[in-house]
């Protein structure tokens, strides 16, 4: 379902249900034709996936395990350089300078870094992703001309300086001043005071040659709000230019290859033309003019340019959850623990349910993500390529990703953990990857957009949309709504709907699971709860049209935790809807099968996740509720026998996945370990007992 549609449904009475029947469950056991499976998942930018999965296969460009932080930095500084020689960006570069200007699939190439390494993955970002995209994005031709080229060789390393100490997030009061000066046609740069410092900077500490300045534009003495300025920071030896103060940010949890830093400026001064002006200039009188007259509208497009960065960690953040799945799955299917039937053989970890449990609704989410992932590339390459460009869209993008980032960062780090914990003590081993994975990606779920920040700006997107169908009925029309709608909510809280179900699936226990499976009823289910949150708010928040500007706020703020909630429904729903559309045109019917399993777990334990709020409110009656563990536990054994097939799909080579248990070793350390144990009793004639196989491992 496209972002439009997801969001224009909110106001409707019951939501269109746009998933087929899926066929009958056969009890046969069913193989995944894993190559086709790969290709589904590889998406629209296939082709730039394998290049970028075939170049990460190369030593050069992977971390090592024993370095300092001075190390570290030195040597992802080099693979940048490795990777300007290969030319992994050049897809991002404009016609104007004779490049492609594809942008999807720059991104695509971008994302698959990860698995490779994520220091090296994030200053690429910086210096490609930010940087020299801000010229791109911000700049005039001329601006591309004398900046671009060398950006893109690591001619000229970049920061991107727009966040400070004391305002993060709120890019729209950042302190930092940029006033033009007629007499010297001049820009002076200043950093006010040290809240005002720009940090958290890559390349800062000590790499950047210049950096994309975000500042108050300010002439003739009126601040035309936030502007982007490219501002030397150091000469060709290194050393801080005039004027220019930096610090070293120092050791981090994770990204230690990165030089993060911060910024401050006293009485820097640029020329004139050193202002990005795609949004807004200034002449040599110091008249400024802009092509978008609300000073708000200007701002939010400005910033809209640069929603690559939430785009790609979306992405990648999805492909570092795959390789720790890759990893555990790997690992639960060759270690053994305790005692099975078989009194010489003790348990895979695969075949408790218990493990099942902890991976595969994780696995059945990835696969949600991804394929939610594909629809916002595409809606990227659209707006960015040019093709789809409109404010509309854009919107639409912003909003995608808003929502997409914060899901998938939030689920990268919770599965990341899950799958150290999976693993014991050979988890939380280095060279097994799963800590330092965690460690790197620890930052994903606040850079970019902090991601409360974010579903806020989603829920906010949501409450428009759904205040923008209410103006268009009438006074009368208005009322009558309202006063439906809380009879609905009414409703909801009163037994007839749990009894309607419950008189359904009365004496029948497999009847309330069967109909669970249903995509009708799965979508249904998560599009009343992103409807119905949603709505909640926007009546809770009506009175604010009538309060003071304070009192408005307090309101709002009083009812953050349901916004929030609105929000993560409404990702939920989205990424139902793209996996079901990816799936239902799969052509062999064992995948297909596999994958509508894998579907509705992803469906019904989201549903489980938010059970009592569907009991609470009556969508959900309890007859139904007690089945949905067992059935959940249904298909964890359904999925089994295909997990490690799900994971291959996900086109991990060793030199992805770089980490012992994931790679045989276990599985023959431990064949190895009992076959020499089952010899040795032999040549005595004596029997294996249980107690003393478990004591030769």
């Amino acid at each position: 379902m496209p972002i439009t549609d997801s969001i224009r449904a909110l106001t409707a009475e019951q939501p269109e249900t746009t998933a087929p029947v899926a066929p009958p469950y056969s009890d046969e056991p069913l193989q995944v034709d894993v190559p086709l499976l790969t290709d589904l998942l590889l998406g629209t930018y296939a082709d730039s996936r394998r290049l970028a999965r075939e170049r990460m296969k190369d030593e050069r460009l992977h971390d090592h395990l024993d370095q300092t932080v001075a190390q570290h930095r030195e040597r992802v500084l080099e693979q940048l350089h490795l990777m300007a020689e290969m030319g992994v960006a050049d897809n991002m570069v404009p016609t104007t300078l004779g490049g492609p200007n594809k942008q999807g699939d720059n991104v695509a190439q971008f994302e698959e870094i990860v698995v490779a390494s994520p220091s090296l993955q994030i200053k690429s970002g910086v210096q490609f992703g930010l940087f020299t995209s801000a010229i791109v994005q911000l700049g005039s031709e001329e601006h591309h001309r004398r900046w671009v080229p060398d950006a893109m060789a690591m001619r000229l390393p970049g920061a991107f300086a727009m966040t400070e100490i004391g305002h993060g997030s709120n890019v729209q009061a950042l302190a930092t001043t940029a006033t033009f000066d007629p007499e010297t046609d001049e820009f002076v740069i200043n950093t006010p005071f040290r809240a005002a410092w720009k940090d958290y900077l890559g390349n800062a500490a000590c790499h950047a040659r210049a950096a994309t300045v975000f500042a108050r534009l300010i002439t003739r003495g009126v601040d035309h709000g936030v502007h982007c300025f490219f501002v030397p920071v150091r000469d060709e030896n290194g050393e801080l230019l005039p004027g220019i103060r930096s610090e070293d940010d120092g050791p981090k949890g994770g990204l230690n290859g990165i030089d993060n830093g911060r910024f401050a400026f006293e009485n820097v001064r640029i020329p004139r033309t050193n202002l990005l002006n795609r949004y807004g200039d200034v002449d040599a009188d110091g008249v400024y003019t802009s092509p978008i007259e609300s000073p708000g509208r200007r701002f939010f497009t400005m910033l809209g340019t640069l929603v690559q960065g939430r785009v790609s960690l979306d992405g990648s953040a999805l492909r570092a959850t795959q390789l720790a799945l890759a990893i555990a799955i790997t690992y639960a299917s060759q270690r053994r623990q305790f005692t099975s039937a078989d009194p010489n053989r003790e348990t895979v970890l695969m075949d408790y349910q218990s493990h099942l449990n902890r991976l595969l609704p994780a696995l059945a989410e990835t696969y949600a993500g991804q394929f939610a992932h594909d629809e916002l590339l595409r809606a990227y390459d659209d707006v960015f390529s040019g093709e789809g460009d409109t404010p509309e869209a854009r919107e639409d993008l912003e909003t995608l990703a808003a929502t997409l980032k914060p899901t998938s960062t939030r689920l990268a780090l919770d599965t990341i953990q899950e799958c150290r914990e999976a693993c014991g003590g050979q988890g939380f081993l280095a060279e097994n990857r799963l800590v330092g994975l965690h460690a790197d990606l620890d930052v994903y779920a606040t850079f970019e957009g902090d991601n409360t920040v974010l579903l806020q700006l989603v829920a906010k997107r949501l409450l428009a949309d759904y205040s923008s169908e209410m103006k268009s009925i009438d006074r009368a029309g208005i009322g009558r709504f309202i006063a439906g709608r809380a009879e609905a909510l009414s409703k909801r809280h009163t037994p007839w709907n749990r009894l309607v179900q419950t008189a359904l699936d009365a004496g029948s226990a497999k009847r309330a699971a069967l109909s669970m499976r249903d995509p009708q009823f799965q979508e249904s289910m998560l599009a009343a709860r992103a409807k119905s949150t949603v709505e909640e708010v926007a009546l809770a928040l009506r009175p604010a049209a009538k309060m003071s500007p304070q009192e408005a706020a307090a309101l709002v703020n009083r009812h953050q935790v349901e916004m929030l909630e609105a929000a993560k429904a409404h990702a939920d729903l989205v990424r139902w809807t793209a996996f079901t559309t990816a799936i239902n045109d799969i052509e062999d019917q064992q995948t297909q099968h596999v994958m509508f399993r894998l579907r509705d777990l992803f469906a019904l334990t989201r549903i489980e996740a938010n059970l009592s709020w569907y009991l609470l409110n009556g969508h959900i009656s309890l007859q139904r509720g007690r089945t949905l563990r067992g059935y959940i536990n249904r298909l964890l054994w359904k999925l089994r026998p295909v997990a490690l097939d799900l994971v291959a799909a996900f086109d991990l080579a060793p030199e992805h996945v770089r980490a012992p248990i994931a790679l045989g070793a276990e599985r023959e350390r431990q064949d190895e370990a009992e076959e020499h144990y089952r010899q040795q009793r032999a040549s005595r004639n004596a029997p294996v007992s249980e107690k003393s196989l478990h004591q030769a491992r």
